[in-house]
């Protein structure tokens, strides 16, 4: 369970967290995560995340919205049938929060911009 988010900062089952991060299906965390293009999100950059197996992929874009998601990214995740959700952070940590109890929910969060 994501506990707080404040800009550049999240607080994970009480683990407070610095940098840009991915919350795998079984709860695993990887911290310190990037972009290989700055800030437009492409499958590569969540590979391990979609093979995962989630029935949703909820995408924080930051508290402003800077981080985009590449429309090829939608169409691979639309033939696995997963489920794409990207809003800013904010609204991205309560809707985790709202599904991880009910579905498969793996998530990539930008914590700054």
């Amino acid at each position: 369970m994501i506990e707080s988010y404040a800009f550049g900062s999240m607080v994970v089952d009480g683990r407070k967290i610095t940098s840009d991060l991915i919350i795998y299906p079984d709860g695993r965390i990887e911290v310190s995560w990037w972009r290989k293009a700055g800030h437009r999100l492409a499958s590569d950059d969540i590979g391990e995340l979609i093979r995962s197996g989630p029935d949703v992929i909820i995408a924080g874009t930051g508290s402003s919205g800077l981080m985009k998601p590449e429309k090829e990214l939608e169409e691979v995740l639309q033939q696995k049938g997963i489920e794409f959700i990207s809003v800013l952070t904010r609204k991205a940590v309560k809707i985790y929060n709202d599904l991880s109890s009910e579905k498969n929910v793996g998530a990539c969060f930008h914590l700054t911009c």
